[in-house]
């Protein structure tokens, strides 16, 4: 996306098996697209060519729409001026997965917008629907009103080799160029399973990616990681970059956990966070070498979660989930991207001098299954409980959590998703009918004063309710 933090983002990289050699002899079996004209040798064909042509019809251009604040004028602001909004274009890559129009890109692409487009290839222009998105791991879904259009195949991000080819499709700065095809970048898998700790545009957290040295510019963010075969095995979400350009350290998400994230979405339009109920101990110490030298060692068990009832222990160390090995708090953080609700983690702990096999069941988080009490019809509260308190590190041990709120209410009132209502007036809350008994009784009285506890601090908002 061309914005600021889009400046920091990457394209899709497309991953070539370096041992694959060439399997047809001329311009029309491999695919390549070529003029009546032109004579193309077959030593100019090969593996990138062939996977380039097979994916590039796939690929588009995701163009957005933000509207932002503009900042006022001082004198505006004395005789009574009002802000003024101004429209921010944005824009990135995606690529289709279904030939009724479904298309991935990242989540970062499409953040804060009010109007979603895509361009074809062919320079056709659809009006676009987010489907649901996952900022955990950068993955959102839109869709396009067309059929029978080229889709990608989904390969396996599990069976990587370092060294292979890797080949980025994308659109680097958008129309710079002057037309809306894509553009080709070559390099190699340079690693697997990288964790990215702060080195991106606003400090973010990236775990479990693939790296690849095919340059990466702004625009590409959203585009497919493809193999020989032409089959996507990766989504561009991030560069490392002291001076905003490519130097050769691209990352993609694995496209293993794309799918799954991407069916989620499809079938349930928002994603099931996997929870065990377990907390690593926390190195106190800003160098990065400490964290990863520590191990993964469980500093807190919430009460009632399913690590509790898996009998695991404070002081326990994770060495394993299933086939991965767990050596520091980011392999831990990128295991639990890949455990699924419903499915059991696999876990080999260390405790003591002894190592054993324990399984746990995955759980959605504690104030999913939580029940929900609304309020002023667009905001939705669950009870804080031990478990919920414990998974957040919440100073307050009861309360009531904002589990949804509409953007108009997050506006009027100040209250953000993630706040805990502590005290309303002089009303102590301690679960989430308090709120509601709260405002029944103060609502077109006087105005609400509240006190909440946000990110470990607190503050106070005030509103009225008519």
């Amino acid at each position: 996306m061309m914005t600021r933090r889009a400046w920091h983002a990457l394209a899709a990289a497309v991953v070539i098996g370096c041992s694959r050699s060439p399997e047809r002899s001329n311009a029309q079996s491999s695919g390549v697209v070529v003029s009546p004209n032109m004579q193309v040798s077959q030593s100019r064909q090969n593996a990138l060519t062939a996977a380039v042509t097979k994916v590039s019809p796939s690929v588009v251009t995701v163009q957005t729409e933000v509207q932002e604040q503009a900042p006022m004028n001082p004198f505006d602001m004395i005789f009574g001026g009002r802000p003024q909004s101004r429209t921010q274009a944005g824009l990135g890559t995606g690529f289709i997965v279904r030939k009724d129009g479904v298309i991935v890109t990242n989540a970062h692409v499409v953040a804060g917008a009010t109007k979603i487009s895509v361009m074809m290839r062919d320079g056709t222009v659809y009006p676009a629907k987010l489907l649901g998105k996952d900022e955990t791991n950068d993955i959102a879904v839109i869709k396009i009103d067309a059929k029978d259009l080229p889709e990608v195949k989904l390969g396996n991000s599990n069976n990587l080799v370092i060294g292979e080819w890797a080949v980025a499709i994308g659109n680097p700065y958008g129309f710079y160029f002057g037309n809306s095809e894509p553009s080709v970048s070559v390099g190699v898998i340079s690693g697997t399973q990288r964790n990215l700790v702060g080195s991106n545009e606003g400090g973010a957290s990236y775990f479990d990616m693939i790296q690849t040295d095919a340059a990466i510019n702004p625009g590409n963010s959203g585009g497919p990681l493809v193999d020989a075969d032409g089959e996507v095995i990766g989504v561009n979400s991030s560069i490392f970059s002291p001076s905003g350009g490519s130097v050769g350290l691209g990352f993609a998400i694995p496209i293993n956990r794309v799918a799954r994230v991407v069916d989620d979405l499809l079938s349930h339009g928002s994603i099931r966070s996997p929870w065990i109920g377990v907390q690593l101990r926390q190195v106190r110490s800003t160098n990065t070498r400490d964290v990863i030298a520590q191990g993964a060692v469980i500093g807190s068990v919430s009460p009632g979660s399913p690590a509790a009832e898996a009998g695991l222990k404070v002081g326990d160390v994770i060495l394993r989930e299933g086939t991965r090995t767990i050596r520091n708090p980011f392999d831990w953080q990128a295991a639990l991207l890949d455990l699924r609700v419903g499915s059991p983690a696999q876990l080999h702990i260390k405790r003591g001098l002894r190592e054993l096999d324990v399984e746990v069941n995955v759980a959605d988080l504690p104030e999913v299954t939580a029940p929900k009490v609304q309020v002023l019809r667009e905001l939705e509260l669950v009870s804080v409980t031990p478990a919920i308190a414990s998974e957040r590190g919440l100073r307050a041990a009861t309360g009531a959590l904002i589990y949804r709120i509409s953007p108009g209410i997050a506006d009027q009132t100040g209250l953000q998703q993630g706040d805990v209502i502590l005290q309303i007036n002089n009303a102590r809350i301690g679960t989430a009918q308090d709120v509601a008994k709260a405002i029944d009784y103060y609502g077109g009285r006087t105005y609400l004063q509240l006190v909440v506890e946000r990110q470990g601090q607190l503050y106070m908002t005030q509103f009225a309710v008519r």
